[in-house]
């Protein structure tokens, strides 16, 4: 990979020393043409063939992995604000290096009610901030149950099981496997598959480095069951983006829609994002504006956002210093509808 191109032009003198000397110039302007001259790299026509294009050419597994399809638009999409109603308590507790449990209170008029979580990280260190398995977990006392399961089998292929028990009964199933190449990232997913009924969703993605900057790829969905017109459909869909030093742009194409995005990063405090949604269908289309600011000495974050619909949005989370603690509040206001939320949260607990 990237190494080859160091260990070729490392041996670079040795093949030089090896080309025969060639004879003086003369003012005969025939032996000067046939006298050694080099290329327009600047190589000499002597040395190998696959030498000189190597240093030219920078070698195709230089390229970064562009990441996944379906995170073309998480950039932009990161900076917008989570908001949520009513009051909120969680308590996060770690019982050891690798195991931690957390206990949700939530108490409003959408959602109310309690959640019991844990989490387990394995042992298995890829980088100082990513470990494996995963596995996490959230149950309601009702025995409603939310579960994944994460792990990455060798340096490459990373899995993901999603299984979601409502009233006892599964509700839903999602396996996926991503296989992340020095330059592309391959996916497949499968969900909701249903043997007796001959039904599910299978989704196939595929996302290349073009170059360091240009990343392009597609996506197919097919689903199959009785409640969908004709029994089976297939959507195929198209995407890329563009990511600078400080920027970055992403755009999706579908048969269903057109969504553009875009990210960037003002300052050390501040990042803003765009995003528009288009349905083809409908002709419906919104455009949404976000925004995070950092305020470094008053350990506050505030996340904001306005769309097309008249709908704000905002967030703010202040670190309660030296605890290990945050607050947090919420407020939506829908000034075409006339509909609001507020909501207050304290997390305790890393």
């Amino acid at each position: 990979m990237g190494n080859k191109l160091v260990v070729e032009a490392a041996a670079l003198p040795t093949q030089l020393s090896n080309v025969p000397s060639m004879p003086p110039l003369t003012s005969d302007s025939s032996s000067a043409g046939k006298a050694g001259t080099t290329s327009a790299t600047g190589t000499s026509p002597n040395l190998p063939s696959s030498t000189a294009l190597s240093l030219v050419q920078p070698s195709r597994h230089l390229l970064p992995n562009p990441g996944s399809f379906e995170d073309i638009h998480k950039k932009a999409k990161d900076i917008f604000p989570v908001n949520f109603e009513g009051f909120r308590f969680v308590l996060n507790k770690p019982l050891s290096n690798h195991f931690q449990v957390s206990h949700t209170v939530n108490i409003g008029m959408m959602q109310s009610g309690y959640r019991f979580g844990a989490t387990y990280i394995g042992k298995r260190m890829l980088s100082p901030a990513e470990a494996y398995p995963i596995i996490l977990g959230e149950i309601e006392p009702n025995g409603n149950m939310n579960a994944q399961i994460i792990h990455m089998f060798g340096t490459r292929l990373r899995s993901r099981i999603i299984a979601q028990y409502d009233e006892g009964k599964l509700a839903g199933l999602q396996i996926s496997n991503d296989y992340k190449a020095p330059d592309y990232t391959a996916s497949m997913t499968l969900g909701q598959l249903d043997i007796v009924r001959n039904s599910g969703i299978v989704v196939g993605q595929y996302f290349q480095s073009v170059t360091r900057a240009v990343a392009l790829g597609a996506e197919l969905m097919y689903q199959k069951g009785s409640q969908i017109p004709g029994g089976q459909i297939s959507v195929l869909s198209l995407g890329g983006k563009y990511t600078g030093t400080d920027f970055q742009v992403g755009a999706s194409l579908g048969l269903s829609g057109i969504h553009l995005s875009y990210y960037q990063k003002c300052s050390e405090q501040l990042q803003v994002g765009v995003d528009m949604d288009t349905s083809l269908r409908t002709g419906e289309s919104v455009g949404s504006l976000g925004y995070s600011i950092e305020i470094p000495r008053a350990n506050v974050t505030f996340r904001g956002s306005v769309d097309s619909n008249w709908s704000v949005g905002a967030v703010l989370e202040r670190r309660l210093f030296p605890l290990p603690a945050s607050l947090a509040m919420s407020a939506l206001l829908n000034h075409k509808k006339g509909a609001s939320q507020f909501g207050i949260g304290l997390m305790i607990g890393s």
